[in-house]
């Protein structure tokens, strides 16, 4: 990249690392960051290393942490006979902003997807297993994304976990509200068809 000065060259390249990012966004967030005062640069690049630095993983749900257990799992206000299971810490956000779950997570870090050589074994499921072999566990609400992957996942775990006594759910899927029905495709509609709810 001849064109910028090698340091501003180089953050560039790493902005562009970024998901998302193109060439066009990561020229304005470098060009931001070179004109941000020192302290600012400093915080956000502090801020990058503390995550690294300072975060781990929930031995409970493995959520994303900052002490031995997440916020979720040490809230002694959460229900803890129910357990949502999400593929990706980030996926815990949107459901917490419903402020309607309030039990407890379970965090697999990926889906199964054999195209990828990701097989169950790849998945953080065992620890999902133990926990209802404590026996306080009364639903699983299998809360994976609506993709091949995820409803591989979904089945899987249905499979291996009915067995163990808790009832077993999947988030119900179809269309969101303020849609309109003319651009859902084939598989959203059918879902949503097939999850109705007497009214």
């Amino acid at each position: 990249m001849a064109d910028f000065a090698e340091p501003l060259a180089r953050l560039i390249q790493e902005c562009k690392r970024l998901p998302g990012i193109g060439q066009k966004s990561a020229q304005r967030i470098a060009f931001h960051l070179l004109r941000v005062p020192r302290e600012e640069a400093e915080a956000l690049a502090q801020a990058v290393l503390d995550i690294k630095d300072k975060l781990g993983i929930c031995t409970q749900c493995q959520n994303i942490s900052d002490g031995e257990l997440c916020v979720y799992c040490r809230d002694p206000h959460r229900e803890t006979t129910s357990i949502c299971v999400v593929e990706e810490p980030h996926n815990i956000v949107p459901i917490e902003t419903t402020r309607t779950f309030h039990g407890l997570y379970h965090v697999l870090h990926g889906a199964i997807s054999p195209l990828r050589g990701i097989g169950p074994e790849q998945l953080r499921i065992k620890g999902l297993v133990d926990r209802i072999h404590k026996g306080e566990i009364q639903e699983i609400i299998i809360a994976t994304n609506p993709t091949v992957e995820g409803e591989a996942t979904a089945v899987y775990l249905s499979r291996l976990l009915k067995p163990l006594g808790p009832r077993v759910t999947r988030i119900a899927m179809g269309i969101p509200v303020g849609s309109d029905l003319e651009f859902a495709d084939e598989v959203t509609m059918s879902r949503s068809l097939e999850n109705r709810r007497e009214m």
